[in-house]
């Protein structure tokens, strides 16, 4: 398993199984529980000399659209959904009577 960022302990998982990880950084605790688990943790260095061409490595990522900017994107308006910028969350200063107000 190939992660690109840090690996973190998590006390919700009991068990944890033999596994071999490749990421930047990894906390003590996780590094600890690997390991006592028969795993190995390694480094991108090292996974380049035993593994160069990327053979049964499993790259994991996260939520592509994880970010917050993601909100305030809208859809595009068709024929079918002319509503296309419903549900999109403004770029306002404030929240309140004077901010971000259409009239009626």
């Amino acid at each position: 398993m190939v992660v690109v960022g840090t690996i973190t302990d998590d006390n919700r998982c009991l068990e944890i199984p033999k596994i071999k990880v490749c990421a930047l950084r990894f906390t003590e605790t996780a590094r600890s529980r690997i390991v006592e688990a028969g795993g190995e943790c390694i480094t991108f260095d090292e996974l380049a000399i035993k593994s160069p061409t990327g053979h049964n490595c499993i790259l994991l990522q996260g939520k592509r659209k994880a970010r917050k900017v993601y909100k305030h994107f809208g859809h595009r308006c068709t024929a079918n959904n002319p509503h296309g910028h419903k549900g999109v969350q403004p770029y306002a200063r404030s929240k309140g009577r004077k901010f971000e107000k259409a009239r009626k």
